[in-house]
């Protein structure tokens, strides 16, 4: 039987403070609408986290407007904390967020009226697109780009995430592998000194960046909200040793956690990445029950330079939980989307801050 890999389906985001940090991301980013908030055991990471197993509060959260969920994590049986090292672009791991943006005039006037940390101005990127750079409270790095696939006329100046930048060692590589979770689009590959970078940490050595999507999205439950997502690829091309961002660090320490992705088949896809190589490092086996609503299986593996990719197969998820309506992905074709009326729905589920 084969498998099927929708897209992305969040950028996972490690905090020190739950509330401080989702309050940030509802006011710049828009996302104020939990599919879940709970606070629990994590069995599933203990290859990353010393062998201990440890407890964590983890909100999977959207914007409405459209764009990918952002799962923000906060370990309560430790401190979540930077790493010693400065890292810096090149670095091996998730270095930037994208969120996307209808109008990127009027949503760099609302960060820098709102006083955001922006660590650029309004700049050209090398894919032609008018872009800027923020940090948020943790000082992680995120890009605002430019979109037109939004899934509401909600008013807040962003939709939610649309991808991220990847550190890599071989460029060569990585394409190969993200060519296997659907990404296999190469929209831009260009190398050199970049002016949007000068005001990043390492933003001055010369890179090789590529641009990745999907040639053929393939739908899913979700699709309609998510729209079009990216992977940036980079390589240092200076010769400078790269570090590795989760070196030495606990999984839910701060910065990018990992990158999830929304899947079917479970089982096929595991036996293809372990064919080539990228076996799963750690699996639920079954399926997992976060509430009498939500029934998942989680898998993780690592790409080429150690990063970490969460699979997500989704078979039960809450929509509006108290008034007893949920998804049953069981009983849907891979490909179908949700009825406009259920994700729309959604609105009402808002949190404000």
């Amino acid at each position: 039987m084969s498998y099927t890999i929708h897209g992305i389906q969040h950028l996972g985001v490690g905090v020190p403070d739950h509330k401080k940090a989702w309050d940030w991301y509802i006011k710049f980013f828009g996302m104020d609408i939990p599919l879940f908030n709970d606070e629990a055991e994590a069995p599933l990471m203990t290859i990353y986290t010393k062998r201990k197993v440890i407890s964590k509060r983890a909100a999977m959260v959207l914007n409405i407007k459209g764009g990918c969920g952002m799962e923000v994590v906060s370990p309560t049986t430790f401190k979540a904390t930077h790493s010693k090292t400065s890292f810096q672009l090149g670095d091996l791991g998730i270095f930037t967020g994208l969120i996307k943006t209808p109008n990127i005039d009027k949503a760099f006037h609302f960060f820098k009226s709102n006083k955001a940390n922006l660590i650029s101005e309004l700049v050209k990127s090398p894919y032609g697109w008018d872009t800027f750079y923020v940090k948020d409270l943790n000082d992680l790095v995120w890009q605002i780009v430019p979109a037109n696939d939004f899934y509401t006329n909600h008013n807040h100046v962003t939709g939610g995430t649309s991808g991220c930048s990847i550190g890599v060692k071989d460029m060569n590589n990585s394409i190969s592998f993200y060519n296997l979770l659907g990404y296999d689009e190469i929209i831009a590959d260009n190398s050199g000194v970049f002016p949007d970078w000068e005001n990043i940490n390492g933003g001055n050595n010369e890179f090789r960046r590529v641009l990745l999507s999907q040639k053929n999205p393939s739908g899913g439950g979700f699709s309609q909200l998510a729209g079009k997502s990216y992977i940036e690829l980079v390589q240092d091309l200076s010769k400078r040793k790269p570090n590795k961002i989760y070196q030495d660090r606990l999984w839910g320490d701060i910065g990018f956690v990992h990158l999830g992705f929304d899947v079917r088949n479970m089982q096929a896809l595991g036996e293809k990445l372990s064919s080539e190589g990228y076996g799963f490092t750690c699996d639920t086996k079954d399926v997992l029950s976060m509430g009498e609503n939500t029934k998942v299986h989680c898998t993780y593996c690592e790409d080429p330079d150690g990063t970490l990719i969460e699979m997500i197969e989704v078979y039960k998820i809450p929509i509006i939980e108290k008034l007893g309506l949920f998804l049953n992905v069981e009983k849907r074709k891979p490909s179908q989307p949700l009825p406009s009326w259920m994700l729309k729905a959604l609105k009402f589920t808002r949190v404000k801050i």
